[in-house]
């Protein structure tokens, strides 16, 4: 690809983004969905205009994998305060989890038996969808949580569950993708240990590519410095954890991102001045260019050729998400900290599917039969998140913000 045309793709993605903010400005739609509008707005114009892209669903993959995700995992993980997240760290854990892999049998069962096609859409094809809808985006419940004045344990509760339920769902997603791209019919034996090897493995390669990050912050001791390697970390622990050392890229971002925070909590004010606002607007800007993407690629075939698939998947995921949180929730009674039942209604309802499932979606292969089917069920399970979910979530909050059951 010439450098002309990248930088004339570069340039037509942002101004699609800034379509969408000034869409959300002017009619005061919610940031996401104006994104989604402008996507689709961006795609009938091409034509008029003559312009292509050359994003397609076969092509996305890499973009979005290696370019927005690392920003959204990253910026998740460093506005988490770890001395609160340690307080829900075992109800988080569990959730992310336990609860994840629930979700995931939940919905893939469901898919399976109520689509009953077993040579159009088989158990991995389930399983996929699954793990896809396990991951949960906080970004619209933790904007109604602060607008709400909640408790900052409540946050920190939606936020960490949700980062760890979107790295334990990522692991899991690649993991079952893998085994549907290859010509085996038999799982390893081994398939277990490799999976905790990726999962703890990234979480180690984090923690030390962290540790000498924070090192370098400190040799440089400048703001402007500080925010280059914050920036460079973030692209650097997801690529060298899958290119190089074969485990969890988003593990290692995880890992990454928390030892960081935790190291430099005491320099904050000296050497990260300017960091907040860094990741403020690069959080924004990817957060809004992922669903300028999904309306880009986005038809309106797949909600005509694939509506019964998207009225099975809504329930689906709305009856898995339930399932993991109240089952996980029973678990946490006997605990020093139990989620408190409001919380867990917060939880369910607040589960949206955003981001994070679309990055998933859309880095499907197009050479698995299923994969318009799986796409069109996440894309009609987000619209529903973004549409009714996050736009009724104030009221559920409002209600059960306080620490009583």
């Amino acid at each position: 690809m010439e450098v002309p045309e990248l930088i004339g793709q570069i340039l037509f993605l942002s101004a699609s983004v800034v379509v969408g903010l000034l869409i959300n400005r002017l009619i005061r739609l919610d940031v996401t969905l104006s994104c989604l509008a402008a996507g689709v707005l961006a795609g009938l114009s091409l034509p008029w205009l003559g312009l292509d892209t050359g994003i397609r669903a076969s092509n996305i993959q890499d973009l979005v994998f290696y370019v927005i995700l690392p920003v959204l995992i990253f910026d998740a993980a460093w506005h988490i305060k770890p001395g609160v997240l340690k307080r829900w760290l075992t109800p988080i854990l569990l959730l992310s989890t336990v609860g994840m892999i629930v979700s995931t049998l939940v919905v893939a069962t469901i898919l399976y038996y109520a689509i009953g096609s077993p040579q159009g859409f088989p158990w991995i094809a389930a399983l996929l969808a699954g793990a896809i809808l396990a991951a949960t985006d906080p970004i619209a419940v933790v904007s109604s949580l602060k607008r709400f004045n909640a408790p900052e344990d409540l946050t920190t509760l939606v936020e960490g569950e949700s980062l760890f339920n979107d790295a334990s769902a990522l692991v899991l997603f690649a993991a079952i993708l893998g085994f549907a791209v290859s010509s085996e019919t038999q799982l390893d034996q081994n398939y277990l240990g490799l999976f905790a090897l990726t999962f703890f493995g990234g979480l180690a390669l984090g923690a030390v590519l962290g540790l000498g990050a924070a090192t370098l912050v400190l040799l440089l001791a400048n703001s402007a410095g500080s925010n280059i390697i914050l920036i460079f970390s973030a692209f650097s622990s997801f690529y060298i954890a899958e290119h190089f050392f074969h485990v969890s890229g988003i593990m290692s971002l995880v890992a990454t991102a928390m030892v960081l925070r935790t190291l430099l909590k005491e320099h904050e004010q000296q050497f990260l001045g300017g960091v907040v606002v860094t990741w403020e607007w690069l959080g924004a800007f990817f957060n809004a260019l992922i669903f300028v993407l999904m309306g880009l690629v986005i038809t309106f075939e797949m909600f005509t050729d694939q509506w019964l698939a998207i009225a099975i998947a809504i329930p689906a995921a709305l009856i898995g998400r339930a399932l993991a949180v109240f089952s996980c929730g029973a678990v946490t009674r006997p605990l020093p900290r139990p989620v408190p039942m409001g919380w867990q209604y917060i939880l369910v309802w607040g589960g949206l599917r955003g981001a994070i499932a679309v990055v998933l979606v859309l880095s499907l292969p197009v050479s698995l039969p299923y994969w318009w089917t799986v796409q069109s069920m996440v894309f009609g399970v987000v619209l529903l998140s973004l549409l009714v979910q996050g736009t009724t979530t104030g009221g559920l909050i409002r209600k059960h913000r306080g620490n009583a059951d």
